[in-house]
């Protein structure tokens, strides 16, 4: 239940508006993002973008596939605003308000399967469990692509990253559940995703992906 209340500070607007305000400022988060970017065909016509935040994802990805619908998918009231606000006008983009601590609901299956910096705030049997949803939701040669905060190498790693980022321990997001990224390989691969693999890392930051056969 700890963890829950944790998770639960997202529904305020000071702490949603604090995290965007970092998101934006993460190094080498372009770097990763782009690399996504190279990942998920062109040619996909259904996106679901889980723990959306404002958007900013998902619109990224629509940018070379404007065809496609998307689902923008988040719990904070603050990062739904901020996502509606963005597609605002846009028909083919629904903004869904479901906390991933819940089972996914079902919007249709899915060509592409996204996400950025927000599977970690979920306890680690929950990310198998949510893995396991998505490769339901996925078409035979759908994507997933998670671009992930993981736990860090060492403490010595760690307190470079924080320092990359410009802040300290005290200012660490408390809901954080950071994992491995091997374990949550091995994960995928026992789930039946294909070509699985961390396609980008820096430091604490990790795109891991498969494919559903």
């Amino acid at each position: 239940m700890e963890k829950q209340s944790k998770l639960n500070e997202y529904t305020t607007a000071a702490h949603a508006l604090k995290y965007l305000a970092l998101a934006d400022g993460i190094p080498h988060r372009t770097e990763g993002e782009a690399v996504l970017l190279e990942f998920v065909p062109r040619d996909v016509r259904r996106i679901l973008d889980l723990g959306t935040g404002d958007g900013r994802l998902l619109a990224l990805l629509r940018v070379e596939r404007p065809d496609s619908d998307g689902f923008a998918v988040d719990f904070s009231p603050t990062m739904l605003a901020a996502a509606r606000e963005r597609f605002r006008g846009d028909s083919r983009v629904r903004v869904v308000e479901h906390n991933l601590e819940e089972r996914l609901p079902d919007l249709g299956p899915m060509d592409a399967v996204v996400s950025s910096f927000a599977i970690h705030h979920c306890p680690d049997p929950r990310k198998r469990e949510l893995y396991e949803e998505i490769y339901a939701r996925l078409v035979p040669g759908g994507v997933f692509c998670n671009l992930e905060h993981v736990c860090p190498g060492s403490p010595g790693l760690h307190a470079r990253f924080l320092k990359a980022l410009g802040i300290t321990e005290a200012d660490e997001d408390p809901s954080n559940q950071l994992m491995e990224v091997r374990p949550q390989l091995q994960w995928l691969r026992e789930i039946g995703f294909v070509d699985v693999d961390c396609h980008w890392k820096w430091l604490e930051l990790a795109l891991i992906g498969g494919v559903k056969p």
